[in-house]
C-alpha cells in the first residue's frame, strides 16, 4: 500500500503540486502573489487576523463572481475588479462593524485588496472559468494566503515585540525593524526561503522512496 502511495506521489507530483494552493503551491511563497499588503500591513497577530478575514470575505466571493460577470463583460480585468469593488463595499461593513477604528490601522492597503492580483489574478485567462472550479480553487488560494498572513503577522509581532495578540512572551524583541516594511520584507524572504526549501525536501524524499520500490 506505502509503495503505491508513493509510487502515485511521484508520477503524478507537477499535477498534484499544480492544484494545491496550500503548500506546495502557495500563492505567497511560490509565486509572489499578495505581497504588499503582507510586508505592510500585516504587522503583527491582530493586523494579521483582521487582514486574513478581509480576505476570506472578498477571494472567493470576487473569483465566483467574476466567473459570471466576465461572461457578459469581455474585457475581463474590468470584470474581476467591479466585482471585487461591489464586494468591497459590503465586506467593509462588516469589518467595521466585527473590529470597529482598529480597521484604520490597516490603512490604505484594505481598499488596495480590490486590486490585489492574488484576489483578481483569474482574468488574465482567456476562457471565463466554471463557478464551481472559481468556489474550489478560490478557498484553496484563500486558505494559502490566510496561513501565510498569520504566519508573518505571529513571526513580525513576536520579533518585534516579543510577544502573540499582545500577550507577552520574552521581554526582549529579538528583531525590533520586524514591525516595518523593510523587517516585513526580511520576514517574509526568510519564510518563503524556508517554505520552498521544505517543498524541494519533500519533492527529493518521494523521489527517493520511489526509487526504492521499483
Amino acid at each position: 500500500m506505502w509503495a503505491k502511495r508513493v509510487q502515485y506521489l511521484n508520477e503524478n507530483y507537477a499535477r498534484i503540486a499544480k492544484s494545491d494552493r496550500i503548500f506546495l503551491n502557495n500563492p505567497v511563497i511560490m509565486s509572489g502573489l499578495g505581497l504588499a499588503p503582507l510586508v505592510v500591513a500585516a504587522s503583527n497577530g491582530k493586523n494579521a487576523l483582521m487582514l486574513a478575514t478581509m480576505v476570506l470575505l472578498m477571494l472567493t466571493p470576487t473569483r465566483v463572481l467574476g466567473s459570471f460577470v466576465s461572461k457578459v463583460l469581455k474585457f475581463r480585468a474590468l470584470a474581476y475588479c467591479l466585482s471585487a469593488a461591489v464586494l468591497y463595499i459590503g465586506a467593509y461593513y462588516l469589518m467595521k462593524d466585527w473590529y470597529d477604528v482598529q480597521i484604520v490601522s490597516l490603512g490604505i492597503y484594505l481598499p488596495l485588496l480590490i486590486v490585489e492580483p492574488i484576489i483578481i489574478k483569474r482574468y488574465e485567462r482567456n476562457t471565463p472559468e466554471k463557478w464551481t472550479t472559481a468556489l474550489r480553487k478560490g478557498l484553496l488560494t484563500t486558505a494559502g494566503y490566510a496561513l501565510v498572513i498569520f504566519l508573518v503577522g505571529m513571526l513580525r509581532e513576536f520579533l518585534s515585540l516579543g510577544s502573540l495578540f499582545g500577550m507577552q512572551l520574552v521581554e526582549t524583541p529579538i528583531l525590533p525593524m520586524a514591525n516595518l516594511a523593510s523587517g516585513g520584507f526580511i520576514v517574509v524572504a526568510l519564510l518563503c526561503a524556508f517554505w520552498r526549501g521544505a517543498v524541494n525536501v519533500l519533492k527529493k524524499w518521494i523521489n527517493m522512496e520511489a526509487k526504492k520500490y521499483q
